[in-house]
């Protein structure tokens, strides 16, 4: 059944909103440390896609991943990266660090897209890359001599896999080789399984930390994935950018509310700079695309 256009966007905007609840919920966790978080959520996530995939693209989906070609796995070992970052990184600084740094990954994506497939920048797209890495140059800049700025670069992992993931994809499109990103995501979460098995040990998570993870692994990842997926097929890429933009704004107000974790003013004015970048360039290529 096709999405109409409305009802995308809200799915979309509730797609944004489970995404947005890794930062609270990791915070509930009383003791599973970074790895140990990363593979049980990755197993959960492996566990739940083994479920979903079946109900929504047929027991084919298997086959064809068997068939998928060099692209699909790279996009893989991509999302593997995503995924170890991601969870590392929260465990180490604020999830207002993590999230302000992982909405650079369109611009990271465009000046990919540049130097490997040679795609043309806009001059938009220049100016807002200018003022996002003010931003982030202002929300770096704070943390100097005041807090380690180990979680925050780790941070910066996540949108660089995620732009070679869709440059990936884009240049495998344009060779006639379609990529279906849902079971990328679960090789990902397949090799981030296996990597990150070996650095869990001793596993210390309690009950309560797996009953955590296994919402982050279904709720926060596999669930949205699918559903995103089903969006992007109705939305414009703007459009899709712009509704993703809500996960920073929901995470951030989530982790404030849920686990008091307050992010600083010059975060919040870095962050203002990198996400006011962001609308004016997709606002302005989506003016032009209706024109």
């Amino acid at each position: 059944m096709r999405l109409s256009h409305s009802r995308a966007v809200i799915l979309m905007v509730a797609v944004t909103l489970m995404w947005s609840i890794a930062g609270v919920v990791t915070r509930q966790l009383e003791h599973a440390q970074r790895f140990e978080v990363t593979f049980w959520r990755s197993l959960f996530n492996v566990l739940a896609l083994l479920l979903i995939l079946p109900l929504v693209q047929g027991r084919a989906v298997y086959a064809n991943m068997r068939h998928g070609g060099r692209a699909l796995w790279v996009s893989g070992v991509c999302w593997s990266v995503m995924f170890a970052a991601f969870m590392v990184a929260i465990m180490l600084t604020t999830v207002a660090n993590v999230l302000v740094t992982m909405a650079l990954g369109p611009l990271f994506t465009a000046l990919i897209a540049r130097v490997f497939l040679g795609h043309r920048i806009a001059t938009r797209t220049w100016l807002a890359i200018v003022v996002a890495g003010l931003g982030i140059a202002w929300m770096y800049g704070s943390q100097l001599g005041h807090a380690p700025l180990v979680g925050t670069l780790v941070a910066l992992c996540v949108p660089l896999a995620g732009s070679i993931n869709w440059t990936v994809v884009q240049r495998s499109q344009a060779q006639g080789h379609t990529i279906d990103l849902v079971p990328s995501v679960l090789i990902g979460a397949l090799i981030s399984v296996l990597t990150t098995l070996p650095l869990a040990f001793p596993f210390r998570a309690s009950g309560a930390d797996l009953g955590w993870l296994a919402l982050l692994g279904v709720v926060q990842l596999a669930i949205p994935c699918v559903l995103a997926v089903r969006c992007a097929r109705v939305l414009k890429a703007p459009e899709v950018a712009l509704l993703a933009l809500l996960e920073v704004i929901f995470g951030i107000l989530l982790a404030w509310l849920g686990a008091g974790e307050r992010p600083a003013p010059q975060v919040l004015a870095g962050g203002a700079l990198v996400i006011g970048a962001l609308v004016f360039n997709e606002l302005l290529g989506w003016k032009e695309q209706n024109a």
